[in-house]
This record gives C-alpha cells, structure tokens and sequence, in this order.
C-alpha cells in the first residue's frame, strides 16, 4: 500500500519519506550518470525547479521572521541562504553525496564531495520533495537549513548581529538609522586598514578598526552596542 515503504536512512535524515520512489532517484542522478547509462534523465530539471521553489520559501521565512529588517537587509540574508555556503554545508550534514548516482569519471574526480554539485543535487532534492508532497512537505524540509544558515556564528548571523541589533535598539527607542562614517583609510592596497565610527542619535557611540570597511563597521556597532546597552 502506499505509504507503507520503510523509508530510506537518507529520507530519514532530511525528515521526508517519499510516496513516488522514482522522484528521489532521479534527484540522486547525476547527468554523468545518466550518460553512462544511456538515458536522458537526471536531476538539473528538478534542480530548476528547487531553485525556485528554495527562493520562494526563503523569502517567505525571512519576510515573517525578520519583521524589523527594510527590503535591502532582507535581500542580503536571502541570497546568502540560498547559495552554496549554505547548500553544501547542509547537503554535507545529511550525507546526500554518499547516496549520490555518479558516473564513474566523476567518482573519480571527487564528485562526492564538491561543493558546486552538492549544492546543486540538494536543490534537486528540494524540487522533488515538492512535486511528491506540495509546498508543505518542501517547506519541512528546507528549515531547518534556513534555521542552521541564520545561526549564530555563521556569517550571515556574524554579519547581522552587531549592525542589525543596534538598528533594533535605535529603532526600538525612536531614533534615526545609526550611521557609519569613514575617518581613516591606511596602508597600502594590498593590506588596507579603516577605521570607522558609529553615530547613533547625534553621537559616536563607538569605533571600529579592520581590513574593510564592513569589518569595521561591524567592529563599530559592536562597540557601540556595549556602550548602549546598560541604559
């Protein structure tokens, strides 16, 4: 009967069992596969479609679960999540490259553990789960890669914790959007040093140093939340 299949230990570690077993193989298939074995099939249309399908439920998470963030930060989390820093790290934790259809060239050459091609596949991973069970069963099992990629010490969390949770604290008590402000830019080009301040209701809250100027901006925000925070 359907439903009755004894899920597969990857289907069991990406949470999702599959009713049309076909569907997860073809997302496992490699085009070198496909070629060795003379048929058409693989997964890159799958692919296309989890592409899209990854973009729509990254932004929907990010729109309900960052409420506080204007369209431009939103833009920056999303395309972080949906690239390969992300991608492959999860396809890595839920072993996708060990089930992986790999024709034998590309065994060879390492096709488990390429980043490229795991990012890829666990796409087609997400455009299958979709076509066998909607856009609910894609959306269980894309979170927790969207929860992991947002965690703290990744660097999308890196980047927003310090910039973003002071434009929280400015926003929160009434005032403007902090702003950063360029005082010093030294060394040569090949090892720049800025230095820079974070002016927060009219004044420099705090200053940051590092080899750009993202970096210090963030070193500033950090600083300046410390001095702002004990109010």
């Amino acid at each position: 009967m359907l439903g009755r299949r004894t899920p597969t230990p990857f289907e069991k570690r990406i949470g999702y069992r599959f009713r049309q077993e076909a569907l997860l193989n073809l997302a496992l298939t490699h085009r070198s596969y496909a070629n060795e074995q003379g048929v058409e099939a693989n997964y890159e249309r799958l692919e296309f479609l989890g592409d899209a399908v990854l973009g729509l439920i990254t932004t929907e998470w990010l729109y309900r679960n960052l409420p506080e963030l204007p369209e431009g930060d939103l833009t920056k989390r999303k395309n972080h999540l949906v690239s390969k820093d992300v991608l492959a790290p999860y396809a890595e934790q839920v072993a996708l490259g060990e089930v992986l259809r790999l024709g034998v060239g590309e065994e060879r050459s390492g096709g488990r553990g390429k980043l490229s091609l795991l990012a890829n596949s666990m796409e087609a991973v997400f455009g299958a789960v979709y076509l066998d069970g909607g856009i609910e069963a894609a959306r269980s099992v894309i979170l927790p890669m969207l929860e992991a990629g947002l965690a703290p010490g990744t660097p999308a969390a890196i980047d927003r914790d310090a910039k973003t949770r002071l434009q929280e604290v400015a926003q929160g008590r009434g005032w403007p959007l902090p702003e950063y402000r360029l005082t010093a830019e030294t060394g040569p080009d090949h090892s720049k040093r800025f230095s820079v301040e974070c002016w927060v209701h009219g004044e420099c809250a705090g200053q940051g140093e590092g080899p750009s100027k993202k970096i210090a901006e963030q070193r500033a925000a950090t600083a300046a939340l410390a001095q702002l925070q004990p109010r």
